[in-house]
C-alpha cells in the first residue's frame, strides 16, 4: 500500500489522520513541522505528502520551496491542509497538487489521497 507522510503540528489532526489513513491500509509516517519532515524524507520518500499550512519552524510554503528546490523530492505530490480559503493559501504559495479546507471529514481525506495517487500514477 502507498505511504503518505502527514506534516501535522496539532497532534489531535495528526493522530486522527494517521488512524483514518492507516484503517485504510495506508502506511503512515507523522512529521511535526516542514523541517522534521524533510528529516523524515531522508529515509525514503512517500507516495504523497499531506501538510498543514501553518506551522512552526517551516510552514508548508517553506516545505514546498524546500521540496521544488531539490529535484528527488520535487515530484512528491503535496496535499496542503488549511483553514484558510484555498484562494489565499494559493496567492503565498503554489506546487501543490490539492487542497483541503479545515475541518474536513474522513471522506474528504480518503478521496484526495485517492484522486492524487491515481493522478500521479498518469
Amino acid at each position: 500500500m502507498p505511504t503518505v507522510l502527514v506534516v501535522e503540528d496539532e497532534w489531535a489532526i495528526a493522530d486522527w489522520l494517521h488512524g483514518v489513513l492507516s484503517r485504510e491500509g495506508y502506511h503512515v509516517r507523522l512529521a511535526i513541522n516542514g523541517k522534521q519532515a524533510l528529516d523524515v524524507l531522508e529515509h525514503g520518500k512517500p507516495d504523497v505528502m499531506l501538510v498543514d499550512y501553518l506551522m512552526p519552524v517551516m510552514d508548508a510554503p517553506g516545505l514546498l520551496k524546500a521540496l521544488a528546490d531539490k529535484s528527488s523530492l520535487a515530484r512528491i505530490p503535496v496535499i496542503v491542509m488549511s483553514s484558510l480559503q484555498e484562494a489565499t493559501v494559493r496567492e503565498r504559495c503554489g506546487g501543490f497538487a490539492d487542497f483541503l479546507r479545515k475541518p474536513f471529514r474522513e471522506s474528504d481525506v480518503l478521496e484526495a489521497v485517492r484522486n492524487v495517487l491515481k493522478a500521479s500514477k498518469s
